[in-house]
């Protein structure tokens, strides 16, 4: 199987000499491989995955010189032919490791912890006062925030209340019903966010002490900037989220949106499970509301 993606890569690029290889097995949406351990390369799994990488390679060779905090570049890459184990993304690996919950707990030093908080958020204000990236403009969704989520409800309600038991389904409604039925939600502004700013996604440089690099910007685009900070909240709890919020303008403001975004991650998991049939993915989801 891994033969197959590399046997594309030499096709696309013959010059590129390859000594060893290794799987990645946390990409959800992408087959990802790093190569001679010095490049990372993706390869959609699903069909509606291709757009999305082409889409995320053309905004990552925009905002790269926009930040401060490594990215990744896309140095290599091939959508000639927009097919499953054809068409890829490659760049430079960013060197880290996820930035896991544990490692945050073990930090003993409050100094660190908040140096650890103040690089996120600087990344996040960067990020979030971007000029929208020429490459997303043309492709630009102008559906609010309040419609993205009546939509979210709606294929909640359809796809995944029939596997929920009833008072799991009530707190959803009520979760749903507090968010929409604020006028205040009606029209939030909107800004560049990442998206899927969760630990996964965020590298840590353990020798340094500090975060190395952001990576994955598939699901980037226009967005309530409160969405990233959910990703924060679930990924390192109230304590951490508090010192990040304290330090992003009118950051105390964002906290009830974060909040009811968070509620609503292992849903879309289980919708993500429903949707590509994957039956991991929506067991995790769903379990919690069974």
């Amino acid at each position: 199987m891994i033969s197959t993606f590399i046997r594309r890569i030499q096709e696309v690029y013959p010059n590129l000499h390859i000594q060893d290889v290794k799987q990645n097995e946390i990409g959800q949406n992408n087959d990802v491989f790093i190569l001679n351990q010095s490049l990372v390369f993706r390869f959609p799994k699903y069909k509606q995955g291709l757009e999305k990488l082409k889409r995320e390679t053309e905004l990552l060779e925009s905002i790269s010189k926009t930040v401060a905090m490594p990215i990744p570049y896309p140095a290599y890459k091939s959508f000639d032919e927009m097919v499953v184990g054809k068409a890829f993304m490659g760049y430079k690996l960013i060197e880290g490791s996820p930035f896991w919950k544990e490692e945050l707990f073990n930090i003993k030093s409050q100094n660190l912890t908040n140096t650890i908080a103040s690089q996120l958020v600087t990344f996040l204000i960067e990020l979030h006062s971007m000029d929208m990236p020429k490459a997303f403009v043309s492709q630009k969704q102008h559906e609010s925030v309040h419609r993205t989520i009546e939509n979210l409800y709606v294929r909640i309600k359809e796809k995944l209340f029939p596997f929920m038991r009833g008072d799991a389904q009530e707190k959803v409604v009520e979760n749903f019903n507090g968010f929409l039925n604020n006028t205040y939600n009606q029209n939030l502004e909107q800004t560049f966010i990442h998206g899927d700013f969760g630990a996964s996604n965020i590298l840590w440089d353990p020798k340094e002490n500090r975060i190395a690099g952001i990576i994955d910007f598939g699901g980037s685009g226009l967005g309530d900037p409160a969405y990233d900070f959910a990703g924060i909240l679930s990924s390192y709890g109230e304590e951490f989220f508090e010192i990040c919020t304290n330090l992003y303008p009118n950051g105390r403001q964002i906290s009830e949106r974060v909040h009811f975004y968070r509620s609503t991650f292992a849903l879309q998991e289980a919708l993500h499970g429903l949707d590509h049939n994957d039956q991991e993915a929506f067991e995790n989801g769903i379990k919690e509301f069974r």
